[in-house]
């Protein structure tokens, strides 16, 4: 990974380090920061002659080499300093939430106009929608491109940006076509390489959120941050990681909670974590519970399933939405806990 010692190189110094590369068999892809771009060498980066005649240049402030399967991932990266800013907010400086419906329900759009509306007022930052959707069983509701301009509108009845799930590389242009600011990847696709690559490539140097849920049959955390760097080697470090419950499930949830993997995620990435605790237990009655936790555990953000009327919603809203008025209470409390949290945490420091 190449530093230069201005914020980013010039398109002669680029073109010189490209061409020394490229005669060892590598390429060089910009990671383009809010502060400074980076330059990772993409190939193996061990040939010493190589890094020695990259070090030798004028504008280079030196080269890291870090030797862990997820280079740009990993925490000892330059990508460290680098910040998330969505929906008027940076991770990692406040409480982020995203809410709203599983699914958009494009034959009745005044459900998700008014849940866009409520989650707004509860104190969301985003609004959740599902425009296509993964389901086990093929005769069920796959979705719908249309409940794309419903998803739009409602981002611009409330002014927040919106978050929904892409699936095939079709679903990505249609998403960023129509200014959708986070793609989500679900947890059957968290290990899809060639969805992964396809996003990397379409949102390169462009300022869209990638939020990547953990796939349910995960194993170890390297995993789950190595799907990452295949979004972020392309070029966009605008990655968040979504802890939302594994396999096996445990008695009376939906899923495995997961939220306590926040901490060991930290330990070995940069990236902002936002768990979903709504496909974690898949119970509406225990959402807050998990979502004070996964906050307790150190969580950037929630991703909360909510409703105005979860009985007459499709997908997973009747069994595990949120009302707004519960959502509301539940965002007050975690933002509580959030403070208390980090408060004592700038305490412990002084």
């Amino acid at each position: 990974m190449i530093l230069p010692k201005t914020n980013r190189l010039t398109a002669e110094q680029l073109a010189e380090i490209t061409a020394i590369v490229t005669e060892f068999g590598c390429k060089i892809q910009p990671i383009i920061g809010a502060a400074r771009t980076i330059y990772a060498i993409v190939g193996d980066e061990r040939e010493e002659l190589m890094l020695n005649r990259l070090e030798g240049l004028d504008y280079v402030d030196r080269i890291d080499r870090i030797q862990s399967p997820f280079k740009l991932m990993d925490k000892r990266s330059d990508l460290a300093s680098h910040r998330i800013k969505v929906g008027g907010v940076t991770l990692g400086e406040e409480l982020f939430v995203i809410a709203g419906t599983c699914t958009i329900d494009p034959k009745n759009p005044n459900y998700f106009y008014e849940t866009a509306a409520a989650v707004k007022e509860a104190g969301a930052h985003m609004i959740r929608g599902g425009v296509w959707k993964p389901r086990t069983n093929p005769y069920t509701f796959q979705g719908d491109v249309k409940s794309l301009d419903i998803l739009m509108e409602g981002s611009r009845r409330t002014g927040l940006p919106v978050d929904t799930e892409v699936m095939e590389e079709a679903h990505i242009k249609l998403a960023l076509d129509a200014g959708v600011t986070s793609l989500q990847v679900g947890a059957r696709n968290a290990l899809n390489y060639p969805l992964l690559r396809a996003i990397g490539r379409a949102i390169a140097e462009r300022d869209t959120v990638v939020l990547l849920k953990r796939g349910m049959h995960m194993g170890p955390i390297s995993e789950f941050i190595s799907a990452a760097e295949y979004i972020v080697a392309f070029g966009n470090p605008n990655i968040v990681l979504c802890p939302r419950g594994t396999a096996p499930t445990l008695d009376g949830y939906r899923n495995h909670p997961d939220e306590s993997i926040t901490p060991l995620l930290k330990e070995k990435t940069w990236a902002p974590v936002v768990v979903d605790p709504s496909h974690s237990v898949g119970k509406a009655l225990y959402v807050p519970a998990c979502a004070l936790a996964a906050v307790a555990y150190g969580a950037d953000g929630l991703c909360i399933e909510a409703h105005v009327s979860p009985n007459h919603g499709i997908g997973d809203d009747p069994k595990q939405a949120l009302t707004p008025e519960v959502l509301a209470d539940t965002i007050a409390q975690a933002k509580q806990l959030w403070a208390l949290r980090h408060g004592a945490k700038k305490e412990t420091k002084a």
